[in-house]
């Protein structure tokens, strides 16, 4: 679901969840139910304010030793990063 949804951010809708909870099998009514008690709203707010404290501005976002990789997202920088932060 997670990938589904990433693919479809932008066109995102509490009808386009429902369709892809319903591509995976998954059940729709539990999602629409789930959504419309709120009852994961308090544990997405704290994800999301966990993230902006992290220093996360969108995704991905890679921390390296604990620290934010400002650089881009291709096996060669990342390998570069890690391999730099691990002292090689």
């Amino acid at each position: 679901m997670h990938d589904l949804i990433f693919e479809n951010q932008n066109s995102l809708s509490e009808q386009m969840l429902g369709e892809l909870a319903q591509r995976l099998t998954l059940d729709r009514q539990a999602l629409t139910e789930a959504l419309g008690s709120g009852a994961f709203a308090e544990r997405v707010r704290r994800d999301f304010s966990g993230g902006v404290r992290s220093g996360v501005n969108g995704t991905p976002t890679f921390f390296i030793n604990g620290q934010r990789n400002d650089g881009d997202f291709e096996l060669e920088t990342l390998r570069r990063a890690i391999n730099k932060a691990a002292g090689k």
